[in-house]
């Protein structure tokens, strides 16, 4: 089955340009890890985990819709979090973001960095279009 390759432009490119944002395979689209970064790749809300989870989401959605589908397709998130302080936040974040009904299943899983370290949250997603 042939892979299609997507890096919206909207999500900058992959730092080093040594991934890219979404792999589609037939209907099963994943979606590397999303931090909190504006289109140059700078970090985001530094300080804010609700705001980092908000802007990882949004990131998650500008790229399953490049890829032809919207937040109700993400069946499978991973969440990585800096810090057990930062939980509150994550759960905040996330409350406001997903969709109500059919949120997909999903690890947290605690972590002792990301490879950015001015960031304390990573969210990476599979999705599967009808």
């Amino acid at each position: 089955m042939p892979r299609e390759f997507i890096d919206p432009p909207e999500l900058g490119t992959p730092p080093n340009n040594i991934y890219h944002h979404v792999v589609k395979i037939g209907n099963t689209v994943y979606i590397a890890g999303q931090l909190s970064r504006d289109v140059d790749g700078k970090p985001i809300h530094v300080s804010d985990a609700e705001a980092q989870t908000i802007k990882a989401w949004a990131n998650i959605e500008i790229a399953v819709k490049a890829a032809g589908g919207t937040l109700a397709d993400i069946v499978k998130t991973n969440t990585y979090v800096v810090g057990r302080e930062n939980m509150a936040g994550v759960r905040a974040g996330r409350a406001k973001v997903q969709p109500p009904e059919g949120r997909p299943t999903s690890t947290t899983v605690m972590v002792a960095g990301l490879a950015d370290e001015e960031l304390v949250v990573e969210v990476e997603a599979i999705a599967v279009l009808d």
